[in-house]
């Protein structure tokens, strides 16, 4: 089939035939708002801003749905532990700034509340166009770093090396490397789980490529803690949900040896085995070299801060000021001077809200395995398994890219949930 008839095939499927003029706005709102994540967050912003708005003019009382449940509860928590940890901050306005950077994890809960448009239903198509930019853009991260190989005259093995790999490949966009993997994690499961599904020839061949693109575009970016994830959820998650019987096993073969032939290749290419295996050596061993201090070395620093105040922390916003302080103390130069955070969700809650909020921040994550689990949700594991994993390793929830992956990938699967058993039975 001519590539033309292919895309022609796809755009429709994106775009709505059906639907009152209310749903075909809501519905552009939220494809807008998925397809400008990769980009910069002015974008998301104000396509969100618009959302809003959009759903205040249409509300309509007879489709409203509870708002104050113990699911919105558990959906905002990350929020209220932040408002209340406010109350004693050692840095107030920090604190404030820090409520403007959450303030979504409070809003979708609620916009998805008030508006009568059903995520259920289209969500498939949101998800589809979402992984679609997911992959155009990892096709332009490439095309951008092959064109400054042949502007530099540099030979075509260098697309492997530290230069375009790791946060040096996603500057472009301005993305941070693990951010930008955990989007592209969504998308290439989403469409390895429609690929597992029946569909014509053409689709399937389309998935195929982009799942190839995205997978390609997740190792160059070199997140390990993404990286791990994914290998999980496709091994063992994927078949687990979405599978039964001789399928299950005949994909755990094929994915186990295609895993096996990746971690060989990263172990073969240097900059690969640099970035995945010697640097995290580097980063679970305490250093002597106060220039280049290990992120076990901020671990060990928010540790001493945590045990002054184990129960409630010390505050939100607490947290880079009191590092700042302590890493000028211990003379972690590098820490220092770039004002790094202690990269761990886990110690970074322990630090400003204490063992409290540590335990509330886990009861989510509980929360949404256990929806995962009942409602037999490849997608929805996915998000909370890449949420669980990469919250050892960075503080997803103190910037703006992780703060909206987590805020509409969250509430956007638990209320698009059907409940339904995903698994593909074969005949």
């Amino acid at each position: 089939m001519p590539l033309n008839a292919t895309s022609t095939i796809i755009m429709e499927e994106l775009f709505l035939k059906d639907g009152t003029t209310a749903t075909k706005i809501s519905y552009y709102h939220l494809l807008a708002f998925m397809a400008s994540l990769p980009f910069d967050f002015f974008y998301s912003h104000i396509i969100l801003a618009s959302f809003c708005l959009h759903t205040i003019i249409q509300l309509n009382k007879k489709a409203i749905k509870p708002i104050f449940t113990v699911n919105n509860l558990l959906l905002q928590s990350v929020f209220f532990i932040t408002l209340l940890s406010t109350i004693y901050s050692i840095n107030r306005p920090e604190a404030f700034n820090q409520w403007g950077r959450h303030i979504t994890i409070l809003l979708f809960p609620i916009l998805f509340c008030l508006s009568p448009f059903d995520l259920t239903k289209y969500r498939r198509q949101l998800l589809l166009g979402f992984s679609l930019v997911c992959t155009l853009v990892v096709l332009y991260l490439y095309a951008d770093a092959f064109r400054t190989i042949r502007h530099y005259g540099l030979p075509l093995r260098s697309i492997v090396s530290a230069a375009f790999t790791n946060q040096n490949f996603a500057d472009p966009i301005e993305m941070h490397a693990t951010f930008f993997s955990l989007q592209l994690a969504i998308a290439l499961v989403y469409l390895l789980s429609e690929l597992l599904k029946k569909q014509p020839e053409i689709n399937k061949a389309v998935y195929g490529i982009c799942i190839i693109i995205l997978l390609a575009g997740i190792i160059q970016l070199s997140s390990k803690s993404v990286f791990v994830a994914l290998f999980l959820i496709i091994n063992l998650a994927v078949p687990y949900f979405l599978l039964k019987d001789k399928r299950r096993v005949r994909f755990i073969a094929v994915t186990a040896s295609l895993s096996a032939l990746i971690i060989i290749g990263i172990f073969t290419i240097g900059s690969f085995r640099v970035r995945f295996i010697n640097s995290l050596k580097y980063d679970l061993k305490t250093t002597k070299d106060n220039a280049f201090d290990s992120r076990l070395d901020r671990w060990s620093t928010a540790t001493e801060l945590i045990s002054k105040s184990p129960i409630i922390g010390h505050g939100a916003g607490s947290e880079l000021g009191l590092l700042h302080e302590s890493f000028f103390v211990k003379k972690y130069y590098n820490s220092f001077l770039n004002n790094l955070n202690v990269h761990n969700e886990y110690l970074s809650m322990l630090l400003k809200s204490g063992i409290i909020g540590l335990l509330i921040y886990l009861t989510t994550l509980w929360f949404g395995f256990k929806q995962a689990l009942q409602r037999k949700d490849v997608l929805l594991f996915t998000f909370m398994l890449l949420i669980a994993v990469v919250s050892l390793s960075e503080n997803i929830l103190d910037v703006d890219k992780g703060i909206i992956f987590y805020a509409f990938f969250f509430s956007f699967f638990i209320f698009s949930g059907d409940g339904k058993t995903y698994a593909i039975t074969v005949p």
